[in-house]
């Protein structure tokens, strides 16, 4: 949902809500702030009956000159020097106010005499009735809370209680999520489950039950004989085959229930999904897809997101998906040549006919249009790379696997004046020697903004050493950046987003067993893909420009720009990086051109008289 505040003084504040994350950003006339050392930042929840300063990260160098890993402070006495913030500790379907205390004077002798703005939010619910459910794991490891409240240990080394609580901490109900779709499956209904991993036992488990409780459970996994090798060249049993099978086994859901993608061993069977289908006759009703992995990794360690949907014209599209991978089709290990390009132009013609796609992103209908792969040509990839070069403000990509030679191709050309774009990478996008085609940096220049995977390596001042998914052996591939989607104006009156189980490649296109929702006009699914994309950019944009910039600085250098960027300025010069076209200005500009405000709730306010303490 969207808010914003009267406007105060020189204030107004403007504010998107997803279901865990709210995203501020303070419009502000250039002429009121001088003198603005920041902003205090109060919150009070009716519903909790709370009522308190949030915490800040940076101080006031006069203040505390050497903070350390203890240090703890709240924004009341060393604020938010920036115009955009946010809460990601916001609980779903909750209504909440905000205070945002303009703060003047000097860090020892603060003038809390300016007006506060004020602006009451409402957050998305999680569990809904709604056609669209979304829910997002952590993603972030590598995190100052999961070094202070875990100590940097791998959950596997944690006991009891404690374990219970970084698990849940990391998969963030994404696991809940899953388990409940099951669990809402009954006796005559059917589950079509379609699983590229399949190596976590309690979704495994739940699938037994279903069973048991006769639910009419039928299951394909990616069974290939892909032939893996190790670094050193030893072979190794076929992945994720080996313990798919051992798990399916394990939990004893019976052979006449599974189906083996066995054909095509290049290629993966990738998707993630699930279809319910109610009752008898069967009924096509809602479908689970999404970037999650059924695996330990895949729900609490890299970046995922899984996607429930209540549509039957979804669901149907998605049943009939499924009953064509269930016969295994494609070219076969021993078939020769022109049998398996036979076989594998015949899987992707029955694959597009089960819906041809939009011939461009401007003919995407309103509502849901699901998209399945592998199909002949690239023109699926075209049109998503099209939507995020023909924005007209804004768009955000995930990408687990690099940047596609189809969006380079129509980015290069973009100008520092064109729409904002925010890649979300898990690795940094740079020259590779051994690349056929010349590389192509897309940077501020063409008003492109990236961030990659990467943790805060050894302490410092107050930052703590940081952990990562690989270190806590939760994921041994993919780290940091394992989500799937775009995002395409999603700010505006008519956001695209586009998720699912593909990496916007040539291979998720043409080769894999991939699916994709291509969701238009719905604000709901817009806000909650955006607070979360804006959590996870903004978490690892101050890592990896952190990583990138002291690897060229001397120990001089790296100094002066620790106390630049890790401490607060004493007066208002921190205004200065607001200059027009900035990306700090940009930011808070990309909300004052924010579409399709919600009413404030009604009721009382709990804030305290005279403020919590500071």
């Amino acid at each position: 949902m969207r808010f914003k505040s009267a406007k105060t003084g020189p204030y107004q504040v403007l504010a998107v809500s997803g279901t865990n994350t709210i995203s501020f950003a303070i419009s502000a006339d250039k002429a009121g702030t001088k003198g603005l050392l920041g902003f205090a930042v109060e919150r009070s929840d009716p519903d909790g009956k709370q009522d308190f300063y949030a915490f800040g990260f940076k101080v006031f160098p006069s203040l505390i000159p050497k903070p350390d890993e203890k240090t703890k402070v709240k924004t009341s006495r060393h604020p938010v020097q920036s115009f955009v913030w946010d809460d990601f500790t916001g609980k779903p379907d909750h209504k909440y106010e905000y205070i945002f205390h303009p703060l003047k004077g000097t860090p020892k002798k603060l003038d809390r005499s300016a007006e506060p703005v004020t602006i009451r939010v409402q957050t998305e619910p999680l569990f809904s009735a709604l056609e669209h459910d979304i829910f997002f794991n952590r993603g972030v490891a590598s995190s100052q809370a999961y070094t202070r409240e875990f100590g940097n240990k791998k959950p596997s080394e944690l006991k009891g209680a404690k374990q219970v609580a970084a698990k849940e901490w990391l998969s963030r109900q994404l696991d809940d999520a899953i388990l409940k779709f099951i669990a809402d499956a009954g006796a005559d209904d059917t589950l079509l489950c379609c699983f590229y991993e399949f190596r976590y036992e309690p979704v495994a488990q739940a699938l037994k039950d279903a069973l048991d409780r006769g639910v009419d459970v039928r299951l394909i996994v990616d069974a290939k004989k892909n032939k893996p090798k190790d670094s050193k060249g030893k072979p190794t049993p076929s992945f994720p085959r080996t313990e798919n099978l051992a798990l399916i086994d394990k939990v004893g859901i019976p052979p006449g229930h599974v189906f083996l993608r066995e054909a095509r061993t290049n290629n993966i069977q990738h998707n993630k999904f699930m279809v319910l289908l109610k009752g008898q006759p069967k009924k096509a009703a809602e479908v689970w897809t999404g970037s999650t992995n059924i695996s330990d990794g895949g729900i609490h360690g890299q970046t995922n997101v899984g996607h429930w949907v209540r549509d039957e014209e979804t669901a149907k599209k998605y049943e009939a998906y499924w009953e064509l991978l269930k016969a295994d089709p494609g070219g076969r290990d021993g078939d020769d040549k022109a049998t398996v390009t036979k076989r594998n132009k015949e899987l992707r013609t029955a694959v597009e006919k089960i819906l041809a796609p939009p011939a461009t992103w401007p003919k995407v209908p309103k509502g849901i249009t699901p998209i399945f792969s592998p199909r002949t040509g690239t023109a699926v990839l075209d049109m998503y790379a099209h939507m995020v070069d023909e924005a007209d403000d804004t768009s955000c990509i995930t990408l687990a696997f690099g940047i596609n030679k189809a969006f380079k191709d129509l980015l290069k050309d973009n100008k520092a004046d064109g729409h904002i774009g925010f890649f979300l990478l898990e690795k940094e996008d740079k020259p590779n020697p051994r690349a056929k085609d010349p590389f192509v940096q897309l940077n501020a220049k063409n008003n492109i903004y990236e961030a990659f995977g990467s943790f805060i390596a050894e302490p410092l001042y107050q930052w703590a050493k940081e952990t990562n998914t690989r270190f806590l052996q939760l994921n041994s591939h993919v780290s940091y950046i394992h989500s799937k989607f775009l995002l395409k104006d999603p700010l505006g009156s008519d956001p695209i987003v586009v998720t699912g189980s593909a990496n916007f490649s040539d291979a998720s296109t043409k080769e894999n067993d991939e699916n994709m929702l291509v969701i238009r006009g719905n604000q709901r699914v817009a806000d909650i893909y955006f607070t979360e994309f804006n959590r996870l950019f903004y978490h690892y944009y101050f890592r990896s420009v952190q990583e990138r910039t002291r690897k060229m600085l001397s120990k001089a250098e790296k100094k002066k720009q620790d106390q630049k960027s890790l401490f607060l300025d004493e007066t208002d010069g921190w205004l200065a990086a607001y200059k027009p076209g900035s990306l700090k200005q940009k930011r808070v500009d990309m909300f004052k051109r924010m579409k399709g405000f919600s009413d404030p709730w009604k009721g009382p306010s709990f804030m305290l008289p005279g403020g919590p303490a500071l």
